[in-house]
């Protein structure tokens, strides 16, 4: 096999600090860089991992994830912004598009929406935030959707029986991308149940991430944005 795409990937630089190997041109082939998964990593792992990507790229660098351990470690670099638990550097300057609307079921699935923000900040993407708006109280949802009406994309939070991402997909035309969470009792099986309803809804063209996967969710809106400026080409 030859050509372009695998003369990019053959040429990847890689950065091995011994426990870790970073993907350092991950940027330069899809368009998101490398984010930093804090579970699993000791805080001085991901100390070392944030200053060498801090050093060796001009990308974002984002942590998800992290202790109250990791973030009072990783604090002495100086981060952008700390949100729940995920800590960004270095973002992008906001985006020409419309704002990515992050709309969560309940203050319960705050955590993920926090990290679907941070990332989605950290990339660029203009943001809008529309809180506790669960269909139990469907009236909640109805009074807020003027905020959607310029959407680029919409990540819809929810867990208990999830069922926010299939109501707002049939009022609203935007791309919608459903982010199931473990928030719900016994019946909800810590997300199963959102992410099921989720992909057995019945509004066509919802995307699903997995449970409780703002970071991915974020990344998903991002291909979504950057295909469209792609497609745009340069500002006249």
């Amino acid at each position: 096999m030859s050509g372009p795409a695998v003369e990019a990937i053959g040429s990847s630089r890689t950065g091995d600090l011994g426990h870790t190997r970073l993907d350092l041109d991950r940027a330069h082939r899809i368009g998101l860089p490398e984010a930093v998964y804090a579970t699993g990593k000791t805080p001085d792992q991901c100390v070392e991992i944030v200053e060498r990507l801090l050093r060796d790229n001009n990308e974002p660098v984002i942590v998800t994830r992290t202790t109250a351990e990791h973030r009072a470690a990783l604090a002495p670099l100086d981060p952008d912004s700390i949100l729940s638990d995920t800590v960004t550097w270095r973002h992008t300057p906001e985006l020409e598009v419309g704002p990515v609307v992050v709309v969560s079921g309940g203050t319960s699935d705050q955590t993920v929406v926090d990290e679907a923000l941070s990332t989605l900040v950290a990339h660029g993407a203009p943001t809008r935030a529309v809180r506790d708006v669960g269909v139990a109280g469907l009236h909640r949802l109805l009074e807020s959707l003027d905020s959607f009406h310029d959407a680029s994309v919409i990540l819809a939070v929810a867990g208990m029986e999830g069922s926010l991402p299939t109501v707002l997909a049939g009022l609203v035309a935007p791309p919608l991308i459903a982010v199931p969470t473990s928030a719900g009792y016994g019946s909800s099986f810590e997300g199963i149940t959102a992410m099921l309803s989720a992909l057995s809804s019945c509004a066509p063209g919802i995307a699903v991430v997995g449970i409780d996967n703002g970071y991915g969710a974020a990344c998903a809106a991002m291909r979504i944005l950057n295909a469209g400026l792609r497609a745009a080409g340069p500002p006249a």
